[in-house]
């Protein structure tokens, strides 16, 4: 017999335990129909790329099968009969794969690759986080202009600034 994969969305309204029993529905109607589920995974309530039927996520749930194309061509009139499910997409297979799907493998090792990694800071310092002053004082000054003492304040620099761009001069020629 064919092998099949199929992955179906369920609403988000629904609970886990509603879409573990929608699965069970499913699954005994593909043993009735002289098919086999070789495995069924619940990849979690996740958010869809675009909007469906106004649900912004939806439950995931694939199955692999093993049995003839009647059995799925009944699988999806009844899928696409139930109001809890958005979408559904079955493909035709060459073998089962009996390991985990490459969504379930990203999800349990999440925890490993989220780690603190060495020699990286807890979070980024750029924006003035905790170290960012230690990193101000390890930086050189500029070289186009004076250091920070030796400049005179802002408020001056300012009106000497204003004063130049009216033509405002002192006695020595300087402007004021």
């Amino acid at each position: 017999m064919p092998y099949y994969e199929n992955v179906f969305i369920a609403r988000q309204e629904i609970s886990a335990s509603q879409v573990d029993a929608l699965s069970e529905t499913f699954t005994k109607a593909i043993e009735d129909l002289g098919g086999k589920v070789t495995k069924r995974e619940y990849w979690g309530l996740r958010s869809l790329a675009f909007r469906i039927k106004k649900n912004r996520k939806g439950h995931y749930v694939m199955f692999n099968i093993d049995g003839p194309p009647s059995l799925i061509q009944e699988l999806e009139r009844q899928m696409q009969i139930n109001e809890d499910i958005l979408r559904y997409l079955t493909i035709r297979v060459d073998e089962l794969d009996p390991e985990q799907s490459v969504m379930m493998q990203v999800r349990s090792g999440r925890g490993e690759e989220r780690g603190r990694r060495e020699g990286r800071p807890r979070f980024d310092d750029s924006r003035g986080g905790a170290d960012s002053n230690s990193r101000r004082e390890d930086r050189a000054p500029r070289e186009d202009r004076a250091p920070r003492e030796d400049r005179a304040p802002r408020e001056d620099r300012a009106a000497a600034k204003d004063a130049e761009r009216q033509g405002a001069t002192n006695e020595e020629g300087k402007p004021v």
